[in-house]
This record gives structure tokens, C-alpha cells and sequence, in this order.
């Protein structure tokens, strides 16, 4: 028998198949587009921000084992107290501003951030309090006095920077939202080139050494603060989001709005940022714990400077779903999901590649020693699934902050790492006399309950309910007719 007709019923059929097929495909390949366009430049603005404080401590080591260890134990302890906690509390903006920039309520932008400064500068009365006992508090806990001295030194000066970082991170998040990269690339990028030869000025030629490199780095955040407002002040490309120095009800009001979810936003963020800094801790409770810091401390700075990447995929994430959301949008808010999980994975799998190949030698980058470069061999297959898990995570958590779900975050984080993370740590390291690789193994359990738990909140979410939601939250319930569930 010949071949029979084929119908046109099938054929009907079939190509509305492909032209669905066809036009997801290139739904998702735009959005790829919009994310890296994000993303991108965000790595150069998170490189060029740390390396002012790495610079600085860099400039230090070179006057000695003293400057360098006192800058070391401050750099951390007021990112800890100070730094991460401003950063944490102004993303919250990335669900506000966001969301507003989506729904088009331009002006809601300016008000917005405006209300964020106001509670940023507040905290930094407390915290600047807090860094000028810093002495104190190291001596409290077992620290040479020395150093303890020249911490408090340099904390001290490092004062004038947290009132510019207050007023910063809310300027980029405020153009973070709306794609406006280029200035912030600039602004940062520009702010770096500056602090390179004033902290060198400041530490090697006028000799103020600790104080000199502190208010350095102050300095650069001044400038980079000067030239953003610059920017949002004058250019065409916010005059319909313009911030205005109006303290008006509508601005004494978003405060409120603010505060509840920067706190959130704030504890997921520090939670997890905290859990490094106690692991480096325990580090020195250890047997031979000169080695055991060490290797650790330079995981975690392998890990930390890969960290940047995924976490600007993730400020790809939140500023996408955010203005989707905002503007109603769920099926393309779930897109971007899709989107942001594929360039992960692909940035995952090029940098454990790239950490598997160079294993046997990447510890000479570090040291001479050959204990140390044959336990951070020992170390990079855990380093590499803390870099995966660093990739699912970060995007995760940045689509947490643009649906607005930081309170589920919060509780993740405390859970994954402070109730999982830390007391297996403890087991393996000190029980099971795992040592460092123990700790490590421990904090690589605690990412993997948060990527975990976090993709299960992803997975359960309703994009039309959260589309709804956003719009309540920028009209207050004015406009949930507007998306049909």
C-alpha cells in the first residue's frame, strides 16, 4: 500500500509544537543575553571593591609580620561587625527597587533608596562605637596585645570608610536594578586606580602605616560614592528614577518597608559569611595549628575570589526576576531561573576543571613549603564541590532576593550551616581527628543543605503568586486584577 496522507489535523499539531519548542528556545537564549549583560560587569564592580581592603593589606605586609597580622585579624573582624552586615541590610533593595523599576513606579526608586541610607548611616553609629574598643575585644579573646594595639589602630581609622559603603551598596543596587552597569564598572574601576598609589603614599612616604592604608581605603569608597552621585545626579538615563534629598512621608514610610526586609536579607547574607571566619577559628584550636590555618585560609581564598562569579550571576538573577515580577511577568521571572541555572553550571564545570588540572601545583602559588602544596592538593577535590555548591547557591539565594523571600533564606542558612554545618565540622575535625580537611568537610556538608534546601524552595515556587504579591508590594493591593491566577 502507498504511503497514506498525512493529516492535516497532524500537521496542525506539529508545528505549533515546534514554533512552542522554537520560541522557548529563544526566549531562553535572550535571557541569557539579559543576564550576562548583568552579570558581566558585576564581576569587575565585586573584583575592584575587594581589592581596595586586599591592596591595602597587601601594602601593609611589606612593614612587617606585625602590621600585616594585626591588618589580617581587623580586615576580618570588621567585615564581620561592620562591612557584611551594611551589605547584607542594603540588599534588600534588590527586592525594592527591583520590583519597583518592573511595575514602571520610576519614582518609587528614588524614594526607596533615599529610605535605605537613612537606617545604613544609623548602623554605623553603633559599629564605629564597637571598632573603637576593637583592642578590647582582642584582648579579650586571647589576642597578643601587640597586635591587638594595631588592630584597634587601624579599625579606628577605618571608621571614616563605613559612612560612604552606607551610602554605596544602595547607590548599586539602585543601578544594579536597572541595568545601568557601565557607571558602577567605571566608578569602581576608577576608585581602585585611585587608592593603588594614595595608600602607597599614605603607608610608604608620609609613614602613617596602619592609619595611612585605613583611611586610604576610605578615601577610594569617598570617591567612588562622588562620582556614582555624580552620575545618578546628572545623567539622562535616571531622570525619570532621580533621587531627590527630600524627606518627605512617602521616603519616613519606605524606611519601615526597608527595615523589614533588610534584616532578613541582612541575616542571610551574614550567616553564611560568618560560617567562614568561625571555620578559620577553629582552624587554630587544632594539632599543628600553623599548618592547618594556612592551607585552610588559602581555600578559602581560592574559594572566595571564585565566589565573585557566582555571585554576580546571582545579582543577574535578582535584578531580572525582580522587574519581571514587578512588572507582573511570572512565566518570564521563571525563565530567568532556567537562564541563570544553565550559566552556573557552565561556569561551575570550567572552574573545577580548571582547579582539578592545576591541583599539583597550584599550592606553589602560595608556598614553598612541601607540606603545605601537598595538602592543598589533598584539599582541591573539596574545594571544587564548595565551588559548585557556591554556584547553585548564589544564584538561588539571588533569586530569593528577587521574589522577596529573604525570610525563608534567613532560616536556611541558619539551619544548613549553624545546626548541620558547624557541629559536623566539630565532629570531624576534633573527634574524628579529621583535622582541617574535617572542618572543611563539615562546611562543604552545610553549602550542600542550602543549595539543597534552597532548590527545593525554587522548585515549590508559584511564579503567579509571587508576580501578585510584587505588585501588592508596589501598590499596596492596587493592582492584583491586573494578573490572573
Amino acid at each position: 500500500m502507498g504511503k497514506m496522507a498525512e493529516s492535516p489535523l497532524l500537521r496542525e499539531v506539529e508545528g505549533e509544537r515546534e514554533i512552542g519548542i522554537s520560541s522557548r528556545w529563544d526566549a531562553l537564549t535572550e535571557e541569557l543575553k539579559k543576564v550576562s549583560c548583568i552579570a558581566l560587569p558585576m564581576v569587575f564592580v565585586a573584583i575592584s571593591q575587594q581589592l581596595v581592603p586586599t591592596v591595602a593589606m597587601g601594602m601593609l605586609g611589606h612593614l612587617g609580620e606585625l602590621y600585616l597580622s594585626a591588618a589580617a585579624i581587623a580586615t576580618s573582624l570588621t567585615n564581620v561587625t561592620g562591612f557584611s552586615l551594611l551589605y547584607g541590610l542594603s540588599s534588600a533593595l534588590e527586592t525594592l527597587c527591583g520590583q519597583a523599576y518592573g511595575a514602571r513606579q520610576y519614582n518609587k526608586l528614588g524614594v526607596y533608596t533615599i529610605g535605605a541610607m537613612i537606617p545604613l548611616l544609623v548602623v554605623c553609629i553603633p559599629i564605629s562605637i564597637l571598632w573603637v574598643f576593637m583592642d578590647k575585644l582582642l584582648i579579650l579573646i586571647g589576642q597578643d596585645p601587640l597586635i591587638s594595639f594595631e588592630a584597634k589602630k587601624y579599625s579606628t581609622w577605618l571608621i571614616p570608610a563605613l559612612f560612604p559603603y552606607a551610602i554605596l551598596q544602595p547607590l548599586v543596587r539602585y543601578l544594579q536594578t536597572q541595568s545601568l552597569m557601565l557607571p558602577m564598572v567605571l566608578s569602581s574601576v576608577a576608585s581602585l586606580l585611585f587608592h593603588v598609589p594614595v595608600c602607597w603614599a599614605f603607608v610608604f612616604k608620609l609613614n602613617l602605616g596602619s592609619s595611612g592604608a585605613a583611611l586610604a581605603i576610605a578615601l577610594s569608597y569617598f570617591l567612588n560614592v562622588v562620582l556614582l552621585g555624580v552620575y545618578v545626579c546628572y545623567s539622562p538615563s535616571c531622570n525619570d528614577t532621580r533621587i531627590s534629598i527630600n524627606f518627605s512621608t512617602e521616603v519616613y514610610s519606605s524606611i519601615w518597608e526597608f527595615v523589614r526586609l533588610a534584616i532578613p536579607s541582612a541575616s542571610m547574607i551574614c550567616l553564611e559569611w560568618w560560617t567562614y571566619e568561625i571555620v578559620i577559628l577553629l582552624s587554630g584550636l587544632l594539632p599543628n595549628p600553623q599548618l592547618e590555618a594556612s592551607v585552610l585560609s588559602i581555600c578559602l581564598m581560592i574559594s572566595s575570589l571564585h565566589f565573585f562569579i557566582p555571585l554576580s550571576i546571582g545579582a543577574g538573577a535578582s535584578t531580572r526576576i525582580s522587574n519581571e515580577l514587578g512588572a507582573g511577568n511570572s512565566e518570564a521571572a521563571r525563565n530567568v531561573v532556567r537562564a541563570v541555572l544553565v550559566i552556573s553550571i557552565l561556569e561551575a564545570v570550567i572552574a573545577i576543571t580548571a582547579l582539578l588540572c592545576s591541583r599539583r601545583v597550584l599550592g606553589y602559588m602560595f608556598s614553598n613549603e612541601k607540606e603545605v602544596v601537598d595538602y592543598i592538593r589533598e584539599m582541591v577535590p573539596f574545594v571544587c564541590l564548595l565551588v559548585l555548591t557556591d554556584c547553585i547557591q548564589s544564584v538561588l539565594s539571588g533569586v530569593v532576593r528577587g521574589n522577596g523571600n529573604q525570610h525563608s533564606g534567613a532560616y536556611i542558612n541558619l539551619g544548613s550551616f549553624y545546626l548541620v554545618g558547624l557541629p559536623v565540622a566539630a565532629i570531624l575535625g576534633f573527634v574524628a581527628h579529621l583535622n582541617g580537611k574535617g572542618l572543611w568537610i563539615g562546611l562543604n556538608i552545610g553549602a550542600t543543605m542550602q543549595s539543597i534546601l534552597l532548590a527545593r524552595i525554587t522548585c515549590i515556587t508559584d511564579w503567579q503568586i509571587q508576580a501578585v504579591r510584587a505588585r501588592e508590594r508596589i501598590f499596596h493591593g492596587n493592582c492584583v486584577s491586573e494578573v490572573i491566577i
